[in-house]
């Protein structure tokens, strides 16, 4: 069944903030509890490699059933299953809030996960359905912009809590939120119809597909999430778990990802793309704050706020970026934004080892636009792609993509740059091999975005049809 919208602008206005919010939400549960695991440390008496299981956790989760959510919302209403997990995400911040031990507080933080996944993959699914096509561009980009607004503030917000009211403010603050997102979600967002009520998930397909996120993520961690099991390992399970999903999925009826959405060659690309621009999106998060300190100077403080222009530049240019792909069209806006990201990137290389900080912020500012157009279009061009009844897991695999291309640059960029230094140790190392690590880095970060382009302009072709199945 076909929802069309028929919402007067007020009503949608409503429902997009909603939306928005969701996003946020999820983002924010993300970032501001990575400032907390000091106090944590100190008020539990654990180790780093304990307090770590907090953000761990909440990832972890969020991680490996977001496809499954995604599968929920096609099957029993997205609407109904995106404010089913807000209620999950509040309960689950309550729950952190009054957390008496740390088991407790990582328990707690497991399934506050589980309900930000729904917040982070039904929005898009219900943006296509709800909002007109000549918007649907504009609200792709916002939608985006929420996710770097949210791990933006999560710190600084975080810390300032922190600050006056101690740990479980953070988890208060969570809960507040998300019970005004629940009133907002419950009164603003329209009626989604299920595809198919009679349809069970897969929870075969389920349980081996979560059981080969969980062995990846906790593989790409590089052992900080104190594991025992060594990384190698972990991918090899995580490969053959992989190889038993997809047998899974070839022999029941109702597969989690549909066989049709699977070898969609278009849909193919656009998840490829998403794993690896977010890989790349990683880069200034992991490495930059490296290259401020030790190559530049900066204090911790300094570094900080440097770090600051990338998120608010994807603020400013996450809509503006929307509205280029409704005008433009997605393919023209998605080769553009790879462009631009490309000629950043080797910015990034040249202008900081250059001028400094004015050539670090410089290259931000070129740089982050160009992801922004990238993902406005990337999104919207990959929901145009699936029919109604697979857009629900089309938005669950595009933040599996984003997530698992996030958790792989975290590993992958560090030793890349650790592997061009002169010395092991950071704090050793002379300015001039800081900055040509660094530049490397970049210039091969720029090499393999320029190779996306390549790949994007040869064989993606925007898709006349949508998938069906």
């Amino acid at each position: 069944m076909h929802m069309k919208s028929t919402l007067s602008p007020a009503a949608s206005k409503r429902m997009l903030m909603a939306l928005a919010g969701a996003i946020l939400l999820a983002s924010l549960g993300i970032s501001i509890a990575t400032v907390a695991l000091p106090s944590l440390a100190t008020v539990f008496s654990a180790g780093v490699q304990q307090v770590q299981w907090v953000v761990l956790a909440y990832l972890l989760a969020l991680t490996c059933v977001i496809v499954v959510t995604g599968r929920m919302g096609d099957l029993y209403g997205n609407r109904r299953v995106l404010v089913g997990g807000i209620l999950l995400f509040t309960l689950a911040s309550a729950g952190c809030a009054v957390a008496p031990t740390l088991g407790w507080l990582i328990a707690g933080r497991t399934v506050q996960g589980v309900g930000a996944a729904t917040l982070m993959a039904l929005p898009l699914s219900i943006a296509k359905t709800l909002i007109a096509k000549e918007r649907l561009g504009a609200s792709m980009g916002l939608l985006g912009t929420m996710s770097a607004i949210g791990t933006a503030l999560g710190p600084s917000v975080g810390g300032m809590l922190i600050a006056e009211f101690g740990w479980r403010s953070v988890f208060v603050l969570l809960m507040l939120c998300g019970s005004g997102l629940l009133a907002l979600a419950v009164t603003g967002i329209g009626k989604t119809a299920p595809t198919g009520n009679s349809v069970r998930i897969d929870w075969i397909g389920s349980a081996w597909l979560s059981t080969a996120l969980l062995c990846f993520a906790l593989a790409a961690s590089g052992g900080r999430g104190g594991v025992a099991i060594a990384p190698w390992m972990l991918l090899v399970l995580a490969a053959a778990a992989l190889l038993v999903f997809i047998r899974t999925e070839l022999a029941v009826p109702n597969p989690l990802i549909p066989v049709a959405l699977a070898r969609g060659r278009g849909i193919a690309s656009s998840l490829s793309m998403n794993l690896v621009v977010a890989t790349i999106m990683m880069s200034t998060l992991v490495v930059g704050p490296l290259f401020l300190t030790f190559g530049l100077g900066l204090s911790e403080a300094g570094t900080g706020l440097v770090m600051a222009v990338g998120p608010g530049a994807a603020a400013l240019s996450g809509a503006p970026a929307g509205r280029l792909a409704d005008r433009f069209g997605t393919h023209r806006t998605l080769l553009a934004g790879l462009l631009l990201a490309s000629v950043g990137l080797c910015g990034f290389a040249v202008l900081p080892v250059l001028i400094g900080i004015p050539g670090y912020i410089m290259a931000m500012v070129l740089m982050t636009p160009g992801f922004q157009l990238f993902l406005a279009a990337n999104n919207t061009a990959a929901m145009n792609l699936a029919a109604e009844k697979h857009r629900g897991v089309l938005s669950g695999l595009l933040g599996l993509s984003r997530n698992l291309g996030l958790m792989t640059g975290a590993s992958l960029l560090p030793l890349l740059f650790a592997s061009l230094l002169d010395s092991k140790t950071l704090a050793t190392n002379s300015t001039p091999a800081i900055s040509n690590a660094f530049s490397v880095t970049f210039l091969s970060l720029a090499g393999l975005c320029f190779l996306t382009f390549l790949f994007a302009a040869r064989g993606w072709r925007r898709a006349d049809r949508k998938v069906d199945g």
